[in-house]
């Protein structure tokens, strides 16, 4: 938790939030400007959308699956992917971060909310954990990677 006074100034300028990108719900976030802000990236875009500098709260689950949807190869520079195609990706996202609050998120072990469920979106992966298993869409099996000690799940089918 953190406290801060309003005497201390706006929030957004505290040392440990001023460095934090956008919320992907909010309407600043935008294709627009996640293509400017990758311009001169060549880190993968998978690793970009982590980083949380650009981008907070889409964790390595729903990065896998909103990459998988906007069709979009993990692996891929970030500074290389077109506008249009930083368009599918920005509604990919939203999409993907509606449907898991929309199913309760995406329970790991043993968590239970406070009303006493699990999330259930897990049960609609579409790539990520489903490694060797058929891609929902084209039946090509689900690849598994590393990339800055996470795991990735993709279709090299369709995510080009």
């Amino acid at each position: 938790m953190l406290w801060h006074d309003n005497a201390d100034g706006d929030i957004e300028e505290h040392t440990l939030l001023r460095g934090l990108g956008l919320e992907p719900l909010e309407d600043k976030f935008s294709a627009r400007e996640l293509h400017r802000q990758t311009r001169n990236r060549s880190a993968p875009i998978k690793q970009v959308l982590l980083a949380g500098d650009i981008v907070v709260g889409v964790g390595n689950i729903y990065a896998s699956e909103s990459l998988f949807k906007a069709g979009i190869n993990p692996k891929t520079a970030a500074g290389k992917i077109s506008l249009p195609r930083y368009e599918k990706l920005v509604t990919a996202i939203r999409e993907t971060l509606a449907a898991a609050i929309e199913q309760g998120g995406s329970s790991l072990r043993d968590f239970i909310a406070v009303n006493g469920q699990s999330g259930y979106f897990q049960q609609s992966y579409f790539v990520y954990s489903r490694t060797g298993q058929a891609c929902r869409i084209c039946t090509t099996p689900i690849r598994q990677i590393k990339q800055g000690q996470r795991s990735t799940f993709y279709c090299v089918v369709c995510q080009r």
